[in-house]
């Protein structure tokens, strides 16, 4: 287990869950997950008994049946953050949408980091096992806002005191 460990609701699909902590990175191990329960005892839960993972704000959210608070699972509009907005459908029917990092662990890892549609909610990001994943659907690629890359600094190539010599004789 990594030194720094965040708060985590793993949801099963018998709808029982389990509350604990996790590594950000690297929490798999083969085909299970090394979760730390609140008592201390490292837990090695498979992937495939897990319908999602839920890396939260607080443990005490104030409902039992839903101590995720995952109450918005799509988007009421085109999400603000740059990254790939992807729309899952679960082997059991359930849809999710989220931001993904735009990057090869897309493809590469045990299953998807999704940031969920309410950020303010306590849940700050998803974990999707690839065995809970029926389909899975890109909604869209969504970039840098112009003003944030207008402030990016000019390269050496993108030296703006140069001009461009004239194209045409001027007579």
């Amino acid at each position: 287990m990594a030194s720094s460990l965040k708060k985590a609701v793993l949801r099963k699909w018998s709808q029982e869950w389990l509350t604990g902590y996790l590594p950000t990175t690297a929490f798999v191990k083969g085909d299970c997950l090394e979760l730390l329960e609140l008592g201390g005892k490292l837990l090695l839960m498979p992937l495939s008994e897990l319908k999602w993972v839920c890396f939260v704000r607080d443990f005490n959210s104030g409902e039992i049946a839903n101590p995720e608070r995952l109450l918005r699972k799509t988007f009421a509009g085109r999400p603000r953050a740059a990254g790939l907005w992807i729309r899952a459908r679960l082997t059991d029917g359930d849809l999710i949408e989220g931001v993904a990092e735009n990057d090869i662990t897309l493809v590469t890892s045990h299953g998807l980091f999704l940031v969920p549609p309410d950020t303010r909610s306590n849940t700050q990001r998803i974990f999707l096992p690839a065995q809970s994943i029926d389909t899975l659907e890109v909604l869209s690629v969504i970039g840098l806002s112009a003003k944030i890359a207008k402030k990016q600094p000019a390269g050496p190539d993108r030296d703006t005191t140069k001009r461009q010599p004239d194209l045409f004789n001027r007579a």
